[in-house]
């Protein structure tokens, strides 16, 4: 199989000091796909899971019902920077902040569920068309509208009251950021905090243990095996319900054809969207139920 007509996803551990693009870039040398995606950014100096969509596989950037994601951070307490994290420049020291266990595991909960957050000036959010991290490399700071993000759970993992450092595990949705919420925490404890480490453990559905590394990718080119470790493409929709098209459906559907619901069988109750699947198992693409209209509209065609 010609590289350039693979498909499906490559689970990539992300290792520190490579930025996502980075990642991207490095890829395509190795590949020579040039039709390569990722599913959301990562701090350079975070590692962890990073799922990469090959070829067709790209037209899910903007689809993907799964935009959740897990992290395992690293805290110090005691200590300000400007970027959030051990590698900013020191703004604030509280030699007299002492946090106890008893006192972290009690102010926690306050962080779960439906939080509002303020974007850090070294990040990608655009403020009147200027990314906030160029604006911070100037020493230019700017007012930042707080944002919704939704915490899920927080769990302490790892704790030294003597060197004032915690583990935390992580489950958010989307935008969060784990520095922001990590200083928010020690402002909250009454001084401050900084990440000192962070690995994404999980991400749209993949874990840390699905993930390869460049090494491996390399490995897998030079063997021919590269289509084998391609996780399939209709896994970023497992969370969408099956409809399976006999053979006269399948030609009509490819070829653009909105179906009736009254031609389909088992039509999902109760979902409004679904993954499509041909007469011989193939993954055809995302479509809409159209209760209203009693028809099937094609949503996203992987094919």
């Amino acid at each position: 199989m010609r590289r350039e007509s693979l498909q499906g996803v490559l689970c990539m551990y992300k290792p520190q000091e490579f930025t996502s693009f980075d990642v991207i870039g490095k890829l395509r040398g190795i590949l020579h796909i040039r039709r390569l995606g990722h599913t959301g950014t990562l701090d350079p100096m975070a590692t962890g899971v990073l799922p990469v969509l090959v070829g067709a596989a790209t037209k899910a950037c903007e689809l993907l019902p799964d935009q959740n994601k897990c992290y395992r951070a690293a805290v110090q307490f005691g200590l300000e920077t400007n970027t959030e994290d051990i590698w900013g420049e020191t703004v604030s020291v509280y030699s007299q902040m002492h946090v106890t266990r008893e006192q972290l595991e009690k102010i926690l909960p306050r962080f779960v569920g439906k939080i509002e957050q303020m974007p850090p000036m070294y990040s990608a959010v655009s403020v009147g068309g200027k990314r906030l991290y160029e604006l911070a490399r100037k020493g230019i700071e700017v007012e930042r509208p707080m944002r919704k993000v939704q915490i899920y759970d927080i769990v302490l993992e790892q704790w030294d009251e003597d060197k004032q450092t915690a583990v935390l595990a992580v489950s958010c949705g989307k935008g969060t950021y784990i520095r922001t919420l990590l200083a928010d925490i020690g402002k909250a404890l009454g001084g401050g905090a900084v990440m000192t480490e962070l690995c994404r453990t999980a991400a749209s559905g993949f874990l840390l243990e699905q993930c390869v590394t460049f090494d491996q990718v390399q490995q897998f080119c030079q063997a021919g095996t590269l289509a084998e470790h391609l996780i399939p493409t209709d896994s970023l929709f497992a969370g969408l319900p099956a409809l399976r098209l006999n053979e006269k459906l399948t030609r009509l559907y490819c070829n653009g054809v909105k179906l009736s619901l009254g031609q389909l069988a088992d039509v999902p109750v109760g979902e409004n969207n679904c993954r499509v699947y041909g007469a011989d198992g193939t993954f055809l693409g995302t479509a809409e139920i159209c209760r209203e209209e009693q028809i099937l509209r094609i949503g996203k065609n992987f094919r």
